[in-house]
């Protein structure tokens, strides 16, 4: 009499394909203490200076009434008003996802389960991009209605048949979970949190704010201007402001036409500008990925 043993199927590393790996970033996503309640910050700073910055607005006091336009502009304005303060919570939250593991040691675990590592990568980006997105798109679809009726309160009645309103809502959401993905990308670079959230926050916010007390009308310094404007911080304001800004910066004023050679972005090459610099600091961290230790 034989006996036939049959041995178990060893778990591989190949047996966590990439919607395993999706599934485990998922679970881990959300078991990190941090992560709650960055999102929550997201949600209540969305509402709260939507909300604060609607009720700031009124222009009874414009001699001949703000122009239509301007009058959009200033919809979206006060709807996406948080996206500034919002900028430094995605920045932390996404560099915390990757750099948080080789903080912790734990993405030698990761990796030991996935040894071409580039997958772990991406669907970490992929579900902190689509949870900021979620979590975004849901406080800003809280945020219209309130910011619409306090604005329509004081006398700025914002028309919804603009598609430039609700685009510029839209492209602020995207602009957020874009910024995700650069977090995400500077800090696989760097693998450390407190480096990585400091360049992350200086390249988004210090070094366009820097730059942008250049004067741009100086021929020898439009160069830089057009330079500034590529940076991640202007592409999102280009892709979620409406084209009324100037009506409603200037107030009724005679606008003052930009110097020659300065270049003016629209909202999609906004967009394409971010997905850009997504791509490009993705493919550093891949590199860096495979050529380094864990």
């Amino acid at each position: 009499m034989s006996m036939t043993t049959t041995s178990p199927a060893a778990a591989t590393p190949a047996d966590l394909g990439f919607a395993g790996t999706l599934h485990s970033e998922w679970i881990k996503l959300r078991s990190v203490r941090s992560t709650p309640w960055l999102l929550a910050l997201i949600s209540v700073i969305t509402v709260g200076v939507g909300t604060q910055m609607s009720s700031s607005m009124n222009f009874d006091w414009v001699e001949g009434g703000m122009p239509p336009q301007g009058v959009q502009a200033a919809g979206v304005m006060a709807l996406t008003s948080s996206t500034d303060l919002n900028v430094l919570v995605v920045s932390v939250l996404g560099v915390l996802v990757i750099a948080g593991e080789y903080s912790s040691g734990s993405i030698r675990s990761s990796f030991a389960a996935v040894p071409r590592r580039v997958p772990v990568l991406l669907a970490k980006a992929l579900v902190l991009a689509t949870v900021t997105f979620v979590v975004v798109a849901l406080a800003t679809a809280v945020t219209i209605p309130i910011s619409l009726t306090v604005l329509a309160g004081n006398g700025v009645d914002v028309r919804l048949d603009d598609p430039y309103y609700w685009r510029g809502a839209a492209f602020g959401v995207v602009y957020l979970a874009l910024l995700a993905l650069i977090a995400v990308g500077i800090g696989a670079i760097f693998r450390t949190i407190v480096s990585g959230i400091a360049i992350v926050i200086g390249f988004v916010l210090v070094l366009p704010i820097a730059l942008g007390f250049v004067p741009g009308g100086l021929g020898p310094m439009i160069w830089l201007q057009n330079v500034t404007r590529l940076l991640p911080f202007n592409l999102g304001r280009a892709a979620y402001t409406h084209p009324g800004y100037d009506d409603f910066i200037s107030l009724g004023a005679r606008v003052e036409r930009p110097a020659d050679g300065l270049w003016a972005l629209d909202a999609w090459q906004g967009v394409l500008g971010l997905v850009s610099w997504v791509v490009v600091l993705f493919l550093v961290a891949i590199v860096a990925l495979r050529r380094r230790d864990a």
